[in-house]
């Protein structure tokens, strides 16, 4: 997204001085709001906002047939739509590479973490349960990535599992919830004019030159994802990691408040 060369050397400016357009520090996220069983007709569901950017996640599972490679686990498929609504710079069609990359990022923390014993999701030989992440982009204003895996992982820990009975899925009823084993949320960093941010808004984004997104559950660096051709020095990308592992706190706070755990 082109923004106008005035407002790209007002926010290298603002940073330069240690400040930031809407005035939070360097390491400090804009407001975070997560609401589960936003869709009452998927498995599960959750709504999150970070600032002015807003992602809705829905849950589905049904039954398929297991990959050739793995006949004893069931499948996790995620897949990412940037609504034309949410931004001028998103357009309808087939999915772009920006779509791609978020659906592939949000579920390689899902995957590394083990959020799901996927061996639980077989139900017999030659059929299992197909769980499937759709992200939906409501507003963009910067950082989809944390918005995403947030509302992802909060979709999976409030799902209901349905039950497989005499060849028929139910979906009704008194039905437990999907067993979900961890809990992974994400943090992303940009670098613009050699200072590093966390959480970018959509100006930030529009003008950083390097990106890293790093996930996390309570205990391991599960995945990173790198973008734009700025760099991260090893000293730099130590002290990006023990940032991550300070914010997860409060973003794994959020989640189990918005189950009411």
């Amino acid at each position: 997204m082109q923004i106008p060369t005035v407002t790209e050397d007002y926010i290298r400016d603002l940073l330069a001085s240690g400040r930031r357009e809407d005035g939070r520090g360097s390491s400090d996220y804009r407001n975070i709001h997560v609401n589960t069983g936003f869709i009452p007709n998927a498995e599960g569901s959750a709504e999150v906002t970070i600032g002015n950017t807003r992602v809705l996640v829905g849950v589905k599972i049904g039954t398929g047939d297991p990959m050739p490679d793995k006949p004893d686990e069931g499948n996790l498929v995620t897949s990412a739509e940037l609504l034309p609504l949410a931004s001028e710079r998103f357009e309808m069609g087939p999915p772009s590479p920006e779509g791609i990359e978020l659906a592939r990022v949000v579920d390689r923390g899902i995957r590394a973490s083990a959020i799901l014993d996927m061996k639980s999701l077989f139900i017999e030989e030659g059929k299992v349960w197909n769980t499937f992440i759709d992200i939906y982009v409501l507003n963009y204003d910067g950082n989809l990535f944390d918005a995403s895996t947030l509302a992802a992982t909060a979709s999976l820990s409030s799902a209901r599992m349905p039950k497989y009975e005499d060849g028929k899925i139910i979906r009704e009823g008194n039905l437990g919830k999907l067993g979900v084993n961890n809990v992974v949320t994400s943090c992303t960093f940009a670098k613009i004019a050699g200072n590093i941010i966390l959480d970018p808004e959509g100006n930030e984004e529009a003008v950083m030159e390097g990106r890293l997104t790093i996930a996390n559950d309570e205990n391991v660096v599960r995945a990173m994802q790198k973008g734009l051709s700025g760099s991260f020095s090893p000293k730099e990308l130590d002290i990006l990691v023990d940032t991550t592992f300070e914010k997860s706190k409060a973003l794994r706070g959020i989640i189990s408040k918005s189950k009411g755990d």
